[in-house]
Formats: structure tokens, C-alpha cells, sequence
């Protein structure tokens, strides 16, 4: 089981901000990502730097951690111009980098360019687009390809990443078309369980759905013709029933990561402290966590 964590892109980057990435790394945690978000919910009109960015500073001022997006989505991304960046910052980071990938949502930012907000069903097509098109600009020279929602001309895309065939993906899915894109190009698989239990669920009925969840990524890479089994699994803490309830104490997180690890998740990705915030813990519990516990989860 590994430990990760998501620093929010909050803190300017010389008042703290670099700061959290460096310590992120002297705790441990084998991945910090970050949202790649134009705003998000309660710090919709709070600080909020751009995630690639940010993620390049980060790619100096550390190491060893890997780094990624948790996730990018479709909703003010273009795959030709992602992959772009994608490779800068594979380079940067002397092939660190993870791309966290989902279909995004309907809220925050989801209509900052102007847009009127996609259904589910439109945000679904476009991420069937977006996926297979990326892949293939992050690992062919030259790309061109037409599509319904996003298109390529010609795409140059030298030298390619660091990692080869490209950086790994981990797609953000629990719909059967989403299941099925990140069986057929993820290296991994998020989720943050099932949003419908998240105000009225116990965290018993959070394992059963997870359960289902994997069960049904299992189906969909036997449909592809995958062994599900090469795919790691991400859990994004923090949207559960349980809420913050694993971060009080070392022994309360080793026993939901120890749960949810028996339903195969092999990452476990928990959030910075940020004071006043859905995220305000213990900062010296989170410290312990990230020390102290992958030894008793190994």
C-alpha cells in the first residue's frame, strides 16, 4: 500500500507554497498531486494557482516524489495542448509525472470559458475523445486525427516523454464508459467512492460500493482484454462517510487504509492540512500518518 497525498494550489509559491512540496517529499509520500481546477467549491473566491504550473515548481524544488494531477478533466483542456505541456513537464521532472484524468463535473468551473454546461452523457462523449486522442499525441511524433469534439493537425510532439511509451495515466471513472477507458489506457484507476453515500452512508456501505466498483473495473478489463491486475488503484480520501474521521490518529488510518486495501486499492491519497477548510486536521497526526503508517500497512 502506498501513501499519497494532494496539496491544494492555495499558497503563494514563496510564502509556503514551495514549501509544502518539500515537505510533502521529507514525510515520504510516494505521490503529491494537486487539482487541476480554475477554482473549486469553498475556495471558489480564495487563492488558486494553475495546477501545471505549479507542478513545474514543484518538479524543482523536489527529488524523488512523483507528482500529478488529480485530476485534469476536459472542461478547459484541449489534448493537443495538454500533451504539450504534459511532455515539458515529464522532462522537467526527469519522468515523475502522473496525469490524473477524469471527465470532470458540472460545478466550480465547469463553464468558466463561457461555455453552457455539458450534460453527463456530452461529458462522457467528449472523454471518450479526449483519452485515446492524448494517448496518442504522448506517444506518436505526429498526430492527426478529426473528431466530433477535438481534433489534431499535424500535432508535433518531439521528443516525447521522458516515460516511455508516455507518463502514466490514472483515470478518475465509476460509469461503464469511463471504466472502460481506463481499462484500456490507464496504468491506473481513481475513485473517490460512491458521492451519493457521502452525507447520508456509513462508511460499511462506502466498502460495499467501492467493492462493486472494482468489481465492475474488473469486468471492464476483461472486456478489453486486460488482466485487471495490472492496474493500481487509487483511493481519494476526504469524500467518503467517514469525511476526515481516518486522519484523527495513526491507528484509525491504518485501520480504514488496512479495509480498503482488502478490496485491492494499492495507493491511499490523503490531504494537506489547510486550516478552516474541509481539510482542517492535525497537522502533526498527518505528520505521523505519513511517517508511521505504510511500515504497519506493508
Amino acid at each position: 500500500m502506498r501513501l499519497s497525498t494532494v496539496i491544494l494550489p492555495i499558497d503563494r509559491w514563496h510564502e509556503g507554497g514551495r514549501d509544502a512540496w518539500v515537505h510533502a517529499e521529507e514525510l515520504g509520500f510516494h505521490t503529491a498531486y494537486t487539482y487541476d481546477h480554475l477554482s473549486w467549491r469553498s475556495f471558489r473566491d480564495r487563492t488558486w494557482f494553475g495546477a501545471l504550473p505549479t507542478l513545474t515548481a514543484a518538479a524543482t524544488a523536489t527529488r524523488r516524489m512523483r507528482l500529478g494531477t488529480l485530476v485534469t478533466s476536459p472542461n478547459f483542456r484541449h489534448p493537443v495542448t495538454l500533451a504539450k505541456e504534459l511532455i515539458s513537464l515529464d522532462d522537467i521532472s526527469g519522468g515523475r509525472i502522473t496525469l490524473g484524468v477524469g471527465a470532470g463535473g458540472s460545478g466550480f468551473d465547469a463553464t468558466a470559458l463561457g461555455q453552457e454546461a455539458w450534460t453527463p452523457r456530452e461529458r462522457a462523449d467528449r472523454f471518450g475523445e479526449f483519452v485515446p486522442l492524448l494517448d496518442r499525441l504522448l506517444t506518436e511524433d505526429a498526430v492527426t486525427q478529426q473528431g466530433t469534439y477535438y481534433s489534431a493537425l499535424e500535432a508535433r510532439n518531439i521528443p516525447g516523454c521522458v516515460q516511455r511509451p508516455r507518463l502514466p495515466f490514472a483515470v478518475a471513472a465509476t460509469g461503464p464508459r469511463g471504466l472502460k477507458l481506463a481499462a484500456r489506457y490507464g496504468q491506473a484507476w481513481v475513485t473517490t467512492g460512491d458521492p451519493k453515500l457521502y452525507e447520508t452512508g456509513t462508511p460499511e456501505q462506502s466498502v460495499e460500493a467501492l467493492r462493486e466498483q472494482s468489481k465492475k473495473l474488473a469486468a471492464a478489463c476483461e472486456e478489453v482484454g486486460r488482466d485487471a491486475s495490472e492496474l493500481d488503484r487509487i483511493l481519494l480520501t476526504g469524500f467518503t462517510p467517514d469525511r476526515n474521521a481516518p486522519m484523527q490518529s495513526v491507528d484509525a488510518f491504518v485501520d480504514f487504509a488496512g479495509r480498503h486495501g482488502e478490496l485491492g486499492f494499492t495507493e491511499i491519497a490523503v490531504h494537506a492540512p489547510i486550516p478552516d477548510s474541509d481539510f482542517d486536521i492535525d497537522p502533526a497526526v498527518y505528520e505521523r500518518i505519513a511517517t508511521e503508517a505504510p511500515a504497519q500497512l506493508a
